[in-house]
């Protein structure tokens, strides 16, 4: 089954807080379809993005799961973004989140580290 998936993180002003995104993604927007949204091609048929909706701001929460967590989470604190928590699973699977100026939570878990 082929799936698209586009998943929406709500904030007050879309061009405000777009810098932060491009800290924690790595990069600028793949593509804005209109004046409220700003969306980040993260692999294949696979999007995050952010829309302008200052009622719903801060209320959004997404994880995504890394193939390579270490380099990823590397790659994000040397953009001088900060880890708001870091837990590690009874099965080894680590989940770190971020928050965003607007209080949106973003998480990346990886798989245990081998050894």
């Amino acid at each position: 089954m082929a799936v698209d998936l586009f998943a929406c993180l709500y904030v007050r002003d879309r061009d405000a807080v777009r810098p932060w995104y491009e800290r924690l993604l790595g990069s600028d927007p793949s593509f804005y379809p209109n004046d409220l949204e700003a969306v980040w091609d993260l692999a294949e048929h696979r999007y995050l993005y952010i829309e302008q909706s200052p009622e719903h701001a801060g209320h959004s929460q997404v994880t995504m799961f890394l193939e390579d967590f270490d380099a990823w989470m590397a790659g994000i604190a040397e953009r001088g973004l900060e880890v708001a928590s870091e837990e590690t699973y009874d099965n080894g699977v680590r989940k770190t989140t971020y928050v965003d100026p607007d209080g949106n939570r973003i998480g990346f878990g990886g798989a245990p580290v081998d050894g």
